[in-house]
């Protein structure tokens, strides 16, 4: 046994971990381990911050696979339960299919790592981040492109990195880096920025209308922190001593005769076809005439045209490219013939669908959406349930965008990442709009019925014309607008675009989408696909996008200028009281038998919560007499009656003492004989069912309710008495019945009897 231990302490020994420390401007600690898990991947490192953990790994295979001409990148996003010390609450209690929250984090890494890679680098690289513990403040999103750029820093994978991602937030004026989860809520500004230690590359995230000069000073105050957290990265890389050099690779084949060729043949043909405006389709065809143009003539020689055809589709693509936005820069032409800032025709119109709760048309030049908002109560709420957070969500957007909208016939594989992202987007653009009293629980659907692009700034437009159309008393209108960038590295020339095409995002330099009121940006989405995107440019850019954002919010203001006074007929209405909490067991009955039939027969919703001492209910239907039926029957089972408060009761019950009279359901009180009038009566004058005003007098001895109704009647006047003469005794039967005799000690000297021992009669 003794021997078997010292051999395995001879060829396993425990891994040292390799470590290096980040230091944030408050003082909070970032740790980056490395040479301790997961050792058979190419790299593989720990993310630590407080008691938050990441681990972040990547593969990439040594050579590309055939036919493959681009980069078949893989960023994986997981949070594991057993982080927050949780079990999943599906069927099968585990990890399943991504969350949006994990599918929006792996855009975010992926949208960074993607432009850093060589172009010509088509290996598959795979990298995957998994949360592996979770102390609830630490956020995770902010700390995934760290672990994921510094994987793969510490390898010999081509990189033109490393990286970092940070959140920027702004609480009460003052700016700081990755917050704490609550600190979420208090921030006017919350921004992911992604660059490396010269350029920015990514910005995405919301605001509360602030201007285009905060958002720049937040930006570069993200890259400050940036930059640390990437020297942190390359001394971590020289520690572990394999990140160079880096590894060879040919995954391209070149002809430089074919090149010359294509260029020389094509090029004028493309420029002209670019110069000469015209719609999508139409300029798609042009564009494969040359190609099908400059390929006929290997028609004869099959042989030659199966070798020249693949070279001279890359080098076309290339001259496409270099044409367009040549013709950009110095003629200041787009492909559809505007100037670099002019916004494509815009129509729009709302209630197009009767069944809806609210719809909207928004069409810019050739994209389309056509958006619709339903609105239900809080069981219609969206349950989040992650390691993070569970909570109902009673706002939110699903952003579609179908293969018809593009032209294309292609399988349906369920949402896209791309199709969570956008709607995401739109969703925070569009979100602190809507105002805290509002009852209840929005989803809008964007469906994308064209895309030549901005697809998702027609969502946010078409989501804000839909919600007035609702009804629904948003703050402001909202407008969206995607600008684009073209530059030119060797004569410094850049030009930006507002309102960019498809072509324009595809063949440009950055895709930057901005939304916002007339008084602010609420939200912003930016990829730039070039290194070293001065602050100049992006200023530029801002300012150029607020001039496109208000000109658009006119186009709205023109189709609807503010929200519909109320919700459309056929529209839930909803009502919110508030009762005592004691009652909330008896609104819901025995295994919520009462409500249930309450809901069943007033073809209402009723949702009840608890907060502090009283029941919130919420309730909602098409009717507003069925939603005051529900409402008086809750009243019916929480009333409490008041003192001194006058009711319309039914009597229910004639006895010879006097009637039980019902002051609402399942409340009774006896109205006695000697409390109908001021009267004397023999008999009382009520049968059932007669309805009878009377006022709550309170509980007798028994806690039994007293009524009385003669004290709501005037009082008749008394009768005049005649005095009576010296020495006149009371008339026969008046006499004082004899009282016993009082104690010595009881008996006034003065001869008369001690105070209060004569009480008045009552005179209520």
């Amino acid at each position: 046994m003794l021997n078997t231990e010292r051999n395995t302490k001879q060829f396993m020994s425990i891994p040292q971990a390799i470590t290096e420390l980040i230091t944030l401007a408050d003082g909070r600690e970032i740790t980056l381990e490395t040479g301790k898990l997961a050792k058979q991947a190419d790299g593989s490192v720990v993310v630590k911050m407080g008691g938050t953990m990441l681990l972040a790994t990547v593969v990439a295979s040594k050579e590309a696979k055939d036919g493959v001409d681009f980069l078949p990148l893989t960023v994986d996003y997981r949070e594991k339960f057993y982080a927050g010390g949780k079990i999943p609450g599906n069927f099968f209690r585990r990890e399943a299919r991504p969350s949006d929250q994990e599918i929006l984090t792996m855009r975010l890494v992926d949208r960074v790592l993607r432009p850093l890679f060589p172009e010509d680098f088509h290996a598959e690289v795979q990298v995957m981040i998994s949360l592996i513990s979770y102390d609830g403040e630490s956020i995770p999103d902010d700390l995934a492109g760290l672990a994921a750029s510094a994987a793969i820093a510490i390898t010999d994978i081509p990189f033109n990195g490393p990286m970092s991602e940070v959140r920027v937030v702004r609480i009460n004026g003052e700016l700081s880096v990755n917050p704490k989860f609550e600190d979420l809520k208090i921030a006017d500004l919350d921004i992911m920025v992604g660059a490396t230690k010269d350029s920015i590359v990514m910005v995405e995230g919301e605001m509360k209308e602030i201007s285009e000069a905060e958002m720049l000073e937040a930006i570069q105050f993200a890259h400050v922190e940036i930059k640390k957290q990437v020297e942190a990265q390359e001394r971590l890389a020289e520690k572990v001593g394999k990140s160079l050099p880096k590894r060879e690779y040919s995954h391209e084949n070149h002809d430089e005769a074919i090149r010359e060729k294509v260029w020389k043949e094509t090029y004028d043909k493309v420029y002209e076809v670019a110069k000469t405006p015209s719609g999508k389709e139409e300029r798609g065809e042009k564009f494969k005439a040359v190609l099908a143009e400059f390929l006929a003539q290997y028609v004869e020689d099959a042989e030659e045209l199966e070798r020249v055809t693949p070279f001279a589709k890359v080098y076309y693509h290339d001259v496409e490219k270099e044409a367009m936005r040549q013709m950009i820069i110095n003629d200041k032409i787009r492909l559809d013939g505007r100037d670099p800032e002019t916004i494509r025709p815009i129509w729009s119109e709302i209630d197009y669908l009767p069944g809806a709760h609210g719809s909207a048309i928004f069409t810019r030049g050739e994209t389309q959406s056509l958006t619709a908002v339903t609105l239900g109560s809080v069981k219609d709420a969206n349950m989040v349930d992650s390691v993070m957070v569970n909570y109902d969500e009673r706002f939110f957007l699903h952003y579609n965008f179908p293969p018809f909208s593009t032209g294309e016939a292609r399988p349906l594989r369920g949402t896209s990442r791309r199709e969570v992202g956008h709607g995401n987007l739109a969703q925070r653009a569009l979100a602190n709009m809507i105002p805290e009293e509002n009852p209840y629980t929005i989803r809008i659907v964007s469906d994308i019925l064209e895309s030549n692009g901005s697809s998702s700034m027609a969502t946010v437009c078409a989501g804000t014309l839909a919600l007035m159309d609702a009804g629904i008393q948003i703050t402001k209108p909202v407008s969206g607008i995607a600008m684009g960038l073209v530059t030119d590295v060797k004569t410094g020339k850049f030009t930006v675009l507002s309102d960019i095409l498809g072509d324009e995002d595809h063949l440009g330099d950055m895709d930057f989408k901005v939304t916002g009121t007339a008084d602010g940006i609420t939200a912003c989405q930016m990829d730039i696909k070039i290194q070293g995107l001065s602050m100049d440019i992006m200023e530029k850019a801002l300012l150029q996008a607020r001039n496109g954002r208000l000109h658009i919010l006119d186009k709205l203001n023109e189709t609807i200028s503010a929200p519909r006074e109320d919700v459309k007929p056929h529209a839930p209405k909803m009502v919110m009281m508030e009762i005592s909490k004691d009652f909330i067991g008896a609104v819901i009955g025995p295994g919520g038998k009462i409500i249930q039939q309450m809901q069943k027969d007033t073809d209402t919703v009723i949702a009840i919560e608890e907060v502090g001492e009283i029941g919130r209910i919420e309730i909602s239907g098409v009717s507003r007499e069925k939603i005051n039926d529900a409402i008086a029957r809750i009243n019916e089972i929480t009333f409490v009656p008041v003192v001194g408060e006058v009711y319309q009761g039914k009597v229910v019950k004639v006895m010879d003492f006097g009637a039980f009279v019902a002051i609402a359901k399942g409340t009774e009180g006896l109205l006695h004989i000697s409390e109908i009038e001021w009267a004397r009566l023999d008999k009382v004058p009520y049968k059932e069912g007669d309805e009878v005003e009377v006022k709550f007098m309170g509980y007798d001895d028994r806690k039994k309710m007293k009524l009385s109704r003669k004290v709501l009647l005037p009082r008749p006047p008394r009768p005049e008495q005649k005095p009576r003469e010296e020495g006149q005794g009371r008339p026969e039967g008046q006499n004082r019945p004899e009282r016993p005799a009082r104690p010595e000690s009881k008996v006034n000297p003065e001869g008369r009897d001690q105070p209060g021992e004569h009480k008045p009669l009552n005179e209520a």
